[in-house]
């Protein structure tokens, strides 16, 4: 395996699924996931997808992102409401709390530390 990864989702297959039980406020959201690389440290990077929907979540793990399509409002309790699109760039600190409303699909992708 060599050490340049591509950030490339073509021939891989991804992980579906939803938000937590109970966490959902609006819509019906659905998730669509590629890990794409691990490395020790707990690192992991990927991309996310998400369609139209808003539920409540928590990071547990520090982690950066990148909107490459789609607009998203993500929420931190008690806190601003911060609208990101295309191009935005953000770090979700661990602990984070808050919310996610996806308005048009939203495409990301990530690096996570646990």
């Amino acid at each position: 395996m060599g050490k340049f990864v591509t950030m490339g989702v073509d021939g891989t297959e991804p992980e579906t699924y939803g938000p937590d039980e109970g966490s959902v406020i609006a819509g019906a959201p659905r998730f669509r996931s590629w890990t794409l690389d691990e490395a020790e440290g707990g690192l992991s990077s990927g991309l996310w997808e998400a369609t139209q929907g808003k539920w409540n979540f928590e990071n547990a793990h520090w982690e950066y992102c990148r909107i490459l399509s789609g607009v998203s409002v993500v929420t931190e309790e008690g806190g601003a409401a911060h609208l990101v699109r295309a191009g935005d760039s953000f770090v979700l600190r661990a602990g984070f709390r808050g919310t996610w409303e996806v308005i048009e699909t939203t495409r990301k992708d990530y690096v996570i530390r646990t």
